[in-house]
């Protein structure tokens, strides 16, 4: 997710380059999952928040406890605070960018609560979207003084405070919602959610299966395990779960292959028919993909950890072929005519996967049982 803002320019121009809009594929819901509405994230590196936030406000609508439009930005600014201290420990050699996963969104709410995004939108400049460009480079500055001096003095967590305060505002430590006083606990304790319930999965061969894993990704800073299961079962988690009116965090590649936002799709084409089939003037069927396949694409950095983003729905072209509704970040504006959403193919899905986040009530009794997860 460093790297979100090239992409997106990337991507920007690889869709207008193309003044069609209406895409050749024709889709039909096997499974649409209710889910809250598209945000945007502007010129941030944070969808791995945005995409979890939005998974969380799925599961409260899954489980009846109504909709919810929670703040991304307070579980920003609490990761910044640990990811700070973990580069300072590691001697400047930590991960201080934006980026992280799913379950980093899950700790933070966890420890710190969470707040209603109409309480802390974390915009606190003249903007009326997101833009943490600057509020990058100071902190790194701020941070690389620490490591320089090898000491962080009182006045170090007073400037960094303040910078936070400056960009994103005082985080609210008690505030009222509905007419009702919270403080950040008690407004997570009221929304009901276990949040021990909720699993990351990946699938590379370099680990065995059927356990927990390190996950080697500059984002995975605080060297979280996830379980680790074939890709085929991996495909069948997903599958169970869509299937059953629950939603998923993915967390993938969009630069490797044929990514387009603007149109609405993501395809996994054979290399053959790549040059061609990313013009989508016509349908080109997608490869075959194994586990073989996709470990070779991890190990050559072909496919890298970009994007998050959240699974909502199954469905069918009209060849009959699978597709993932897919819910992203960046607005609407993008790509007005998918309302913000875009549609990843099932192949896509199976090589450009690093890892995903799902109830574990979601996950397939047998394979549950393989990792040992009641």
């Amino acid at each position: 997710m460093k790297k979100f803002l090239l992409i997106a320019a990337a991507v920007l121009v690889c869709s207008s380059a193309l003044a069609q809009t209406q895409t050749i594929y024709k889709f039909t819901p096997v499974n649409d999952i209710e889910v809250t509405s598209v945000k945007n994230q502007a010129r941030t590196g944070t969808c791995w928040c945005f995409a979890t936030v939005s998974f969380l406000e799925a599961e409260l609508l899954r489980q009846g406890k109504g909709t919810y439009d929670l703040s991304e930005m307070f579980i920003v600014r609490n990761n910044y605070n640990k990811r700070l201290n973990d580069n300072y420990l590691r001697q400047g050699n930590g991960n201080i960018g934006p980026g992280s996963i799913a379950h980093m969104a899950i700790n933070v709410v966890k420890e710190n609560g969470i707040v209603p995004d109409e309480v802390y939108t974390g915009i606190n400049y003249d903007s009326p979207t997101h833009n943490h460009t600057e509020l990058g480079m100071y902190l790194k500055a701020i941070a690389d003084v620490s490591v320089k001096l090898k000491y962080r003095s009182p006045e170090y967590y007073e400037i960094m405070n303040d910078l936070f305060d400056t960009y994103l505002g005082v985080a609210p430590t008690e505030f009222e919602y509905k007419g009702v006083k919270y403080t950040p606990v008690s407004f997570k304790e009221s929304l009901g959610l276990n949040l021990d319930d909720y699993i990351e999965i990946t699938s590379f061969s370099h680990h065995p299966f059927y356990q927990q894993v390190p996950l080697e990704i500059p984002d995975n800073w605080d060297h979280q395990l996830l379980y680790n299961v074939p890709l085929d079962d991996m495909m069948s988690i997903i599958d169970n779960a869509l299937k059953n009116g629950y939603t998923v965090a993915w967390d993938g590649d969009l630069t490797s292959g044929c990514f387009n936002h603007g149109r609405g799709v993501a395809i996994n084409p054979s290399p053959k028919d790549r040059e061609e089939a990313v013009k989508l003037e016509k349908v080109f069927p997608d490869m075959e993909v194994t586990q073989e396949i996709r470990q070779a694409d991890f190990e050559t950095f072909k496919t890298v950890d970009d994007h998050l983003m959240h699974l909502t729905g199954i469905f069918k072209d009209q060849n009959g072929n699978i597709w993932y509704k897919t819910k992203n970040s960046w607005g609407t504006a993008r790509n007005e005519e998918m309302s913000g959403y875009l549609y990843m193919s099932n192949s896509y899905v199976k090589m450009r996967t690093i890892s995903i986040m799902v109830h574990k009530d979601a996950v397939p009794k047998d394979i549950r049982k393989k990792l040992g997860i009641k």
